[in-house]
């Protein structure tokens, strides 16, 4: 029995801890034989741990803690502290992994506020439960979300080898806002989703690049985002963006345009992954 949970970005731009769209990467977990003791058998270093204190056990065990242990085989395209939901993966593959050997019926619902709840808000884990672009606020412990279908364009994910930990790229955001910068921060974020929902991201990448709620403070860490973004621009894209904390920055441009321009972000002297990446629209699945 395989798990697969797709990467997300969140933020784009301004819909800041609110907006959350799932990735064509993932991370797939392949349910072995039963053992004695849990095993997480990966290859993807970094510390990830093999036993039960990995955050996938960790989750799965917290739901259910008599779950007979198995041995696991994790694969993962996800990379680690870059700003593409690797935790938020992790968690939803622990719900997911609970689900289904502890045989809880979990509704998509539920495991959306499950997970909300590790996570503390669910602009990454809702789209990795339900796929696609979801909008989600959590307010006095309650979750609210929207999903709905992305426009179709192409998503290249312009990724830098070294790690930005969401907790550094959160102490350089201010504690607060002047009045009337948060309403113009908000009404910016309001256009950019009336202009996804009505397919207009020519309007929305203009909105996405105009964010006042976190980029011009964490653009100190993610000095390759203006270069990025003008590289964008001159090939026609519609909008270049931090992908979550960062330090990847995602662009969203025509599909007609975008293997020239991911060739042209390759020629960037950074050293970096440039991936072409669609928007994943199931979420979370099981393969039997």
């Amino acid at each position: 029995m395989r798990i697969r949970v797709p990467a997300t970005t969140a933020n784009l731009g301004p819909g800041f801890d609110s907006c959350g769209l799932a990735l064509t990467l993932y991370l797939t977990l392949d349910i072995g034989e039963r053992t004695e003791a849990w095993y997480v058998e990966h290859n993807i270093g970094g510390g990830i741990p093999h036993d039960e204190t990995n955050v996938i056990i960790e989750t799965a065990l917290n739901l259910a803690p008599n779950l007979t242990p198995h041995h696991l085989t994790m694969t993962c395209d996800i990379p680690p502290a870059r700003g593409l939901g690797s935790s938020s993966a992790a968690v939803v593959a622990g719900i997911e992994l609970a689900n289904t050997l502890g045989e809880l019926n979990l509704s998509k619902e539920e495991k959306v506020q499950i997970a909300a709840e590790i996570e503390g808000h669910p602009d990454n884990v809702a789209p990795a439960v339900l796929g696609n672009w979801v909008v989600g606020a959590k307010l006095d412990g309650e979750d609210f979300y929207v999903r709905h279908l992305f426009p179709d364009c192409a998503l290249i994910a312009f990724i830098p080898k070294t790690e930005l930990l969401t907790s550094e790229s959160r102490g350089v955001l201010p504690d607060t806002l002047p009045f009337k910068e948060a309403v113009q921060a908000s009404s910016i974020a309001n256009v950019m989703i009336a202009a996804i929902l009505r397919n207009d991201m020519k309007l929305a990448g203009e909105m996405m690049e105009r964010d006042l709620w976190h980029e011009k403070y964490r653009s100190k860490l993610v000095p390759h985002l203006p270069q990025v973004r003008e590289i964008a621009k001159k090939q026609g894209a519609y909008a270049a963006c931090l992908s979550g904390a960062g330090p990847t920055v995602l662009v969203f441009t025509p599909r007609a345009t975008a293997k020239g321009l991911q060739q042209a972000l390759r020629n960037l002297e950074v050293d970096a992954d440039v991936l072409l990446l669609d928007v994943e629209g199931s979420g979370a699945e099981i393969f039997h």
